[in-house]
């Protein structure tokens, strides 16, 4: 690919009135922050295609590195936009099935990146901003953080796979009492359920996910492509198809030059290695 990726600064894309998506680089790092404070950042179909556009032009380029997805304030998301919703059912039942599809494909987007894609939770996290939660790579969460699949609370079933998520990362009986419960769970919660990747005080849930995109973004760019690409496709095979899967990937890796720059790093005596850097033998 020969085209450079567009420059992206401190900018925003403008959404229904009073929302936004902002987008900013901090070194390797993507940060997109759902910006609509005054109304818990609810989310609406132009925040979805500005997130969805912004990943997808980002996603063949070796200068993003990570993704941190963040609200602005003090919530992450309080979900989709009920007053939109409720002016929706007057409308035809058409038109809203566009804008569900304009959010699956963001939530697509995340699963199809390259670069790890971290959420930074603080406050709440509700309905579509919990699917969207779920939707990451991996979750960083204030210890206060609220989540909630909210939906049944206003009559709805889930969209931006929710059900999926969670029925893929519950026992059942998890998943099912959240899906109908509708009341919030802590972070604390969503961590001991394997969910939350890491619990942090009130507050540093954003720089915490941005000190670990800068470090995930240290590494091999291919590589993590692979794995994200290995764990998401896992779900619709066999373990014997995930085994060809993962030797054609390791042999796709090993036979790159990316890998032979680190193996030859890992190996030279000016490096010592520690216990946890050395890498299986092949």
């Amino acid at each position: 690919m020969t085209a450079a990726v567009p420059a992206i600064t401190s900018t925003s894309a403008a959404a229904a009135p009073g929302a936004r998506l902002k987008m900013h680089r901090e070194g390797p790092v993507l940060v997109l922050t759902l910006s609509n404070p005054a109304a818990r950042n609810a989310l609406n179909p132009s925040v979805y295609r500005a997130a969805a556009k912004a990943m997808r032009a980002t996603s063949g380029f070796r200068t993003v590195r990570a993704i941190v997805l963040c609200g602005e304030g003090d919530h992450f998301s309080g979900g989709g936009d009920l007053r939109r919703l409720a002016r929706q059912r007057k409308l035809p039942a058409a038109e809203q099935h566009g804008h569900i599809d304009a959010l699956h494909e963001w939530i697509m987007a995340i699963q199809e990146a390259p670069q790890p894609v971290i959420a930074a939770v603080e406050g709440a996290a509700m309905g579509g901003g919990f699917s969207l939660c779920l939707a990451c790579d991996l979750i960083v969460a204030a210890e206060d953080a609220k989540f909630a699949m909210s939906y049944v609370n206003v009559g709805l079933t889930p969209d931006g796979g929710g059900t999926d998520s969670l029925v893929r990362a519950l026992p059942p009986q998890a998943a099912i009492e959240m899906l109908l419960d509708g009341t919030p769970s802590t972070a604390k919660r969503l961590h001991e359920l394997g969910v939350v990747n890491k619990v942090v005080p009130h507050g540093e849930a954003g720089a915490t996910a941005l000190a670990w995109a800068q470090q995930l973004a240290r590494g091999p760019f291919e590589v993590q492509a692979r794995i994200k690409q290995l764990v998401y496709s896992a779900r619709g095979r066999s373990r014997r198809e995930q085994l060809d899967a993962e030797r054609e990937s390791f042999l796709a890796s090993l036979y790159s030059d990316e890998s032979g720059e680190r193996i030859k790093g890992f190996l030279s005596p000016r490096k010592k290695l520690t216990a946890s850097e050395e890498g299986p033998e092949r």
